[in-house]
């Protein structure tokens, strides 16, 4: 027979009814920072209340002022490395031949496309959309040159060209031409003639371009060799300038966006229209997180205030933790807005989290202060709140503490977005303590003492049950818990770092069925840039023989033939070589290069011999701009010694492996086709989201055993031991194996988002292992017996974990009703971290504190064990 709580030893005043009191353990184990703690909370909160919350509320409104300008930044820069070589490559050929900033328009008219009503209708589309603020260019059926309808001479190319809406232009030989060329065919005009598209380009933001250039500029002085102070406030500025200039362009993006939507609604009687391209994906993703954040955050806050109504039966402990949470969440959002870090796709749920460890604190007072006020009915509400303050402060202060380490590691990540969410977190951890150890103190001692609560029995039951299995069980624990990890080992076996855009949004909605559309008929989505350059030490091939024509071309050279690598017949052999292996991909659609643009040429006309180089050079001289700026300027540098191929992938491929692909293609161009590794360049928003996800996972999941070692440390000095430590830092190490083994073994991968979600297990997990490990102390002190302090750490703290882990549980599993997949898996894989931990620190974790015997042999006598 063990010794029960009401047989310990009385308890002294003010030792909040154990023999060992919290007051004096908080100051054994916190020293000298626990005491001046102490002593300023005695002089502030305690003595100045009012005054205390007067400030708080002061600065928690002028927060609120800044918090209008906080900002939603989803744009392609929040989705890249910083410093990835490939970034800068990228700039500097979409510079060359032209960027990615354009959407796609697919239009699919219920009438034949090429009837005149359905013309006519397309002709009002097009010209509504050239005239939205910010549009650049529109491209059409109706605006591309057509070279055979009828058919004309590459001479006749001089005087000009036909367009669909030419009254001379045989419609029937359009069609055919739209359908069957190899430039209109799978990119304007879908095989069977039905869905046509409409590329809409932005104009470029050349104050965005020159900001940024000189802010990488200067952040590359910085890393290198470090800034002088004349460049330290040249960089503050011009990053200042930077975000400005940044957040007008998206919001001027966003305008047009939603502008062109508008002119599709009032198309869409006519016709069926979607939209596509990286801009709308960027709008979209920001609407829907901000979508989320109201409606979500609405309904989760109604879940939580209805859970903690129904364990604590009082509106005073349903009030005070939600109002310290929502002060604490105000007050980080308006510090963000102050600092300017933007909200992205990485730290959009941040306001979720904030709301859980806010709560968590909130909770584990608010527990604490019942339990005493339980055992002291008659206590005045000074000594409760202190009492209370004094008893968690330690703990709390350390869960704190390392929390922030878990999430202080994303900050070696190098991704923009993710070290800026380990630093909001660490920022909004901070915030979130200090209020709760200052507002909701100085609130509950205006208030004064509420009745004494009445014990919920059922919640009680539920604790109860976990620490008979413990305590009658262990064995059981052990095996269950091995077999658990074993099998999550399997499931992280099978992580993979691989995710598609289309997926992160449901099938019901526009963007998910434009881009599935675009990628069935109008061949892909992804854009991808392969680029060949000539070899370094190749000299200009000057060989050809002389010959009169070359009078006609450039008196200065023999013409482009002449000068350049690539614009002869034997390099153009090679050219079609790498277009047709880059075309026959399983994973690749439209494919787009100079191999393109000679079949086409030598489809015009029977004249055209694209094997000849006296007569490229001529063509090349001859061409018009127009039909050149089509033709061969997307597709050669100005130089001739390099060659682009644009590629488009099918983004909604269930076979899609981005490393795979771009490891394939390089693999096959420097080993069948013959190029030398230094001559190929992969380049586009695919190859830089793959950089992003590929470098998540080596910075974050092969770096968890250094940050699990960061809070093993940790663990060592709160604990004073590393007999303790090794113990508590076991159910953290299974709380995350097992939410990652989850993600394995759903085949759900690794990303942007979800991959953030080891970081936060591990943060919930060292909450509970903290704080039940620091009460299981207090209470071995009591008897020297490891089962009454299991025994009692559940009926106490245990509590207050479990009404932490199914108040949010419940609440986050809201979140699964969104259209937006990451928010769906932030959800659900929270709400499985959160009860991983419970069931880990509340089963496994007394099991090895009383099996490793972490505070020596127990008690002699008939009660201790």
């Amino acid at each position: 027979m063990r010794r029960t709580p009401a047989s310990r030893p009385p308890a002294r005043p003010g030792d909040g009814g154990t023999a060992s009191s919290p007051a004096a353990e908080a100051d054994a184990q916190g020293g000298v920072f626990a005491r001046a703690a102490d002593r300023a909370f005695r002089a502030t909160v305690l003595r100045h209340p009012r005054t205390t919350l007067v400030l708080i509320a002061l600065l928690v409104t002028l927060a609120a002022t800044f918090a209008r300008d906080f900002e939603v930044d989803v744009s392609s820069d929040s989705l890249v490395l910083e410093r990835d070589a490939d970034l800068a490559y990228y700039r500097a050929t979409a510079a060359r031949y032209g960027s990615d900033d354009f959407v796609i328009v697919t239009y699919t008219p219920q009438a034949p496309l090429f009837a005149p009503e359905s013309l006519a209708d397309l002709r009002a589309l097009r010209d509504a959309l050239s005239r939205v603020p910010g549009v650049r260019n529109v491209t059409s059926v109706l605006d591309v040159p057509l070279l055979r309808s009828p058919p004309v001479s590459l001479a006749e190319l001089a005087d000009g060209w036909r367009t669909l809406l030419d009254p001379d232009t045989d419609l029937a030989l359009a069609q055919r031409e739209l359908r069957e060329s190899p430039l209109y065919a799978d990119r304007l005009l879908s095989r069977d003639a039905g869905t046509t598209a409409i590329q809409v380009d932005f104009m470029a933001d050349e104050r965005l371009a020159q900001l940024r250039d000189r802010r990488d500029a200067l952040r590359g002085v910085r890393l290198n060799r470090g800034l002088t102070p004349a460049e330290a406030r040249e960089l503050d500025g011009v990053e200042s300038a930077y975000d400005r200039q940044r957040a007008a362009a998206l919001a001027g993006e966003e305008a047009a966006i939603a502008a062109i939507r508008a002119i599709l609604d009032r198309h869409r009687e006519r016709a069926t229209l979607h939209l596509g391209g990286v801009p709308m994906i960027a709008v979209d993703m920001m609407h829907f997180i901000r979508h989320d954040l109201l409606v979500f955050g609405i309904a989760v806050v109604a879940i939580l205030a209805l859970l903690l109504g129904a364990f604590f039966r009082s509106a005073r402990w349903v009030l005070l933790p939600l109002l310290n949470a929502f002060a604490g969440t105000l007050a980080s959002v308006g510090l963000l807005a102050v600092v300017g870090w933007p909200l992205t796709v990485v730290s959009s749920n941040f306001v979720a989290l904030l709301l859980i460890f806010s709560l968590s604190l909130s909770i584990h007072l608010v527990v604490r202060y019942r339990e005493l006020q339980r055992a002291r009915p008659d206590a005045p509400g000074e000594w409760l709140v202190r009492e209370t303050v004094r008893s968690k402060f330690a703990p709390s202060l350390y869960t704190v503490l390392t929390t922030m380490v878990a999430f202080a590691s994303l900050v070696v990540s190098g991704i923009r977005p993710v070290i800026d969410f380990g630093w909001i977190m660490v920022a909004g951890l901070t915030i979130a303590f200090i209020l709760v150890f200052t507002l909701l103190p100085g609130t509950l001692l205006l208030l004064g003492p509420a009745p004494p609560p009445r014990p919920v029995r059922w919640t009680n039951g539920v604790t109860a049950w976990f620490a008979r299995r413990a305590l009658q069980s262990p064995a059981v624990v052990l095996v269950a818990c091995a077999v658990l990890a074993a099998l999550s080992a399997v499931g992280m076996s099978q992580l993979a770092v691989e995710n598609r855009f289309i997926d992160y949004f449901d099938a019901d909605t526009e963007i998910h069925r434009g881009l599935r559309l675009i990628d069935e008929k109008l061949g892909g989505t992804t854009p991808l840039d392969v680029i060949v350059d000539a070899p370094p030490a190749e000299a200009p091939d000057t060989a050809l023989p002389e010959d009169a024509l070359f009078a006609l071309l450039d008196e200065a050279d023999g013409g482009i033939t002449a000068r350049s690598y690539w614009f002869n017949a034997v390099r153009l052999e090679h050219v079609r070589a790498v277009h047709r292996y880059l075309e026959s991909l399983p994973q690749t659609g439209k494919v787009l290069s100079l191999a393109t643009a000679l079949e086409v040429l030598a489809e015009v006309s029977s004249e055209a011999d694209v094997r000849d180089d006296l007569f490229l050079a001529l063509l090349h001289k001859r061409l018009p701009p127009a039909i050149r700026a089509q033709l061969i300027d997307p597709y050669l540098s100005a130089d001739g010694r390099q060659v682009r191929f644009a590629v488009r992938v099918f983004e909604s491929d269930p076979e899609l492996a981005r490393a795979a692909l771009l490891d394939d293609i390089r693999a096959q161009l420097t080993g069948e086709l013959g190029l030398a590794s230094e001559q190929v360049h992969l380049s586009g928003m695919l190859v830089l989201y793959n950089n992003l996800l590929q470098s998540l996972f080596r910075s974050q999941i092969l770096t968890l055993g250094a940050v699990f070692g960061v809070i093993l440390l940790t663990f060592a000095v709160v604990f004073r031991s590393w007999r303790v430590a090794g113990v508590a830092i076991v159910p953290n190490v299974l709380a995350a194996a097992v939410v990652l083994g989850l993600l394995g073994g759903a085949g759900i991968p690794l990303d942007i988002m979800t991959i953030t979600i080891a970081a936060i297990t591990i943060g919930i997990a060292v909450d509970d292992t903290i704080h039940y490990v620091h009460r299981y102390r207090e209470e071995w002190q009591v008897d020297g017996s490891y089962a009454g302090a299991l025994a009692r750490a559940h009926a106490s703290i245990g509590l207050a974990m479990y009404y932490t882990t199914m108040t949010v549980t419940v609440g986050f599993a809201v979140l699964a009703a969104s259209n937006f997949t990451p928010t769906i898996y932030f959800g659900v894989f929270t709400a499985l971290a959160m009860l991983a931990a419970l069931v880990a620190n509340l089963l496994l974790l007394p099991v090895l504190l009383k099996a490793v015997r972490v505070y020596g042999e127990p008690a002699r006598g008939p009660h201790s064990v």
